[in-house]
């Protein structure tokens, strides 16, 4: 099993200089730790300082591995597909590795209306740009009556093309990744218990003779002291971190941490990319370092 990392990209510090930095250091401590992939979430219109995915990625790939895969997560249906087509295909020629196309259909009321989306919509909204992305790849002239686009042509496309990470929560979605992605992105919130869902979807790619790969991410705390690990992780989850439950993260020490993303490995899960949670830069720095002892521990 992989384990990639997936940088946050809300600092709240008044200087904003500043948390550009914390980003860049992270991405070079995975480097160093030999984690596999490097990408970065999405989301708009935010009170708090959120650095946004493609000026940050094209910033960050100069500090990763050009052999290791990146991307950047579109929640397509607050973007025009167009735009996107052009940011990915910019973006891949940068960078000889792999790049990780990751999409899901977003949420948030207020999210959707800073950035002129309609919620309601977004699920067609969504199956429309992944149709007009790969067409606009395929080096087709696109139109799109749902989007307004008209004659729509992109260059540079991607040179090696792009693998598509498709994050889906319910079967009609797990359809859509296996059908239309690469792999099916599971969210922080999917854990070891939810093997019915990876099951789903492994079995409609079999119907649909498409290959499988099932990515997890999952938020972590891991620090040498794994006590103090576990108190920090403890304290954030008794404050509503994210909404979520303990079961769904994963603090602690190497050993226990391990454990914990085993039960993923054990279900046949191609790849977990961790997210540190909400803590100070330098258990964040400690956390990605040590994250390179799980990966070995989990891959043998």
């Amino acid at each position: 099993m992989r384990l990639g990392i997936s940088l946050n990209s809300t600092h709240p510090t008044d200087d904003h200089a500043q948390g550009a930095q914390w980003m860049i250091e992270r991405a070079r401590v995975a480097r160093e730790a030999g984690l596999d992939s490097l990408s970065l979430g999405d989301h708009h219109s935010m009170p708090l300082p959120y650095y946004q995915g493609v000026p940050m990625l094209g910033r960050l790939m100069a500090e990763w591995d050009p052999t290791r895969p990146v991307g950047c997560l579109f929640l397509l249906p607050l973007w025009n597909p167009v735009l996107v087509a052009e940011q990915v295909g910019t973006l891949a020629a940068l960078h000889p590795g792999p790049f990780l196309l990751q999409t899901g259909i977003g949420d948030g009321a207020e999210q959707f209306a800073a950035m002129s989306a309609d919620l309601r919509r977004r699920g067609k909204d969504l199956d429309e740009a992944i149709r007009v992305i790969k067409s606009l790849f395929a080096g087709e002239t696109v139109d799109s009556e749902r989007f307004g686009i008209v004659g729509a042509r992109t260059n540079p496309r991607p040179p090696n093309g792009v693998r598509w990470w498709i994050g889906a929560g319910a079967p009609g979605p797990l359809r859509r990744a296996a059908r239309e992605g690469d792999a099916w992105y599971g969210g922080p919130h999917v854990t070891a218990d939810d093997a019915g869902m990876i099951e789903t979807y492994r079995q409609e790619c079999e119907r649909l003779g498409r290959p499988s790969e099932v990515i997890v991410r999952k938020d972590v705390v891991i620090l040498r002291d794994g006590d103090r690990a576990a108190a920090i992780g403890d304290e954030l989850v008794a404050r509503g971190y994210r909404g979520m439950t303990g079961d769904m993260l994963a603090y602690g020490g190497v050993d226990a941490t391990t454990e914990k993303l085993a039960a993923f490995r054990d279900l046949g899960v191609d790849e977990v990319v961790i997210r540190c949670m909400a803590i100070e830069q330098a258990d964040a720095l400690e956390t990605i370092e040590l994250a390179g002892e799980v990966r070995s521990a989990l891959t043998g």
